[in-house]
Order: structure tokens, then C-alpha cells, then sequence
């Protein structure tokens, strides 16, 4: 049996924003639908305890 190849995520780059402020993203958040967000290292520990939570699969960038 073939298992499918497991898709990745672009790197981070500089144009890449925070989705609650603007400033450069270090991390995204992968949500267990699928869907992303990305955050700034600020905003990614303000909700680093909710994330873990909802069980979601943070990749930070190469700078965070």
C-alpha cells in the first residue's frame, strides 16, 4: 500500500504578516482543518497556551 506524500508548507518569509498586527510573522499555526494563521513572535506567545489547546501544529520560521 502507497501512502501519500506529506504536504509542506512554504518557508516564512519577509513578506509574510501577522494576521493580528502586521509585523513580520515568525510562526504559523497550523489548525487541525487545515486552515493557517500566522502570528508574530509577540502574538505568537500570547496564544502559545490556546494553540496548544486546540492542538495545533506551530512551525516557526527560520528567525524566530
Amino acid at each position: 500500500m502507497t501512502m501519500p506524500g506529506t504536504l509542506t508548507r512554504p518557508e516564512l518569509t519577509a513578506s509574510d504578516r501577522c494576521d493580528r498586527c502586521g509585523a513580520a510573522a515568525k510562526v504559523r499555526a497550523v489548525l487541525p482543518s487545515g486552515g493557517e494563521l500566522l502570528f508574530c513572535g509577540h502574538h505568537a506567545r500570547a496564544h502559545e497556551a490556546k494553540l496548544k489547546e486546540l492542538s495545533v501544529d506551530v512551525q516557526a520560521g527560520e528567525s524566530a
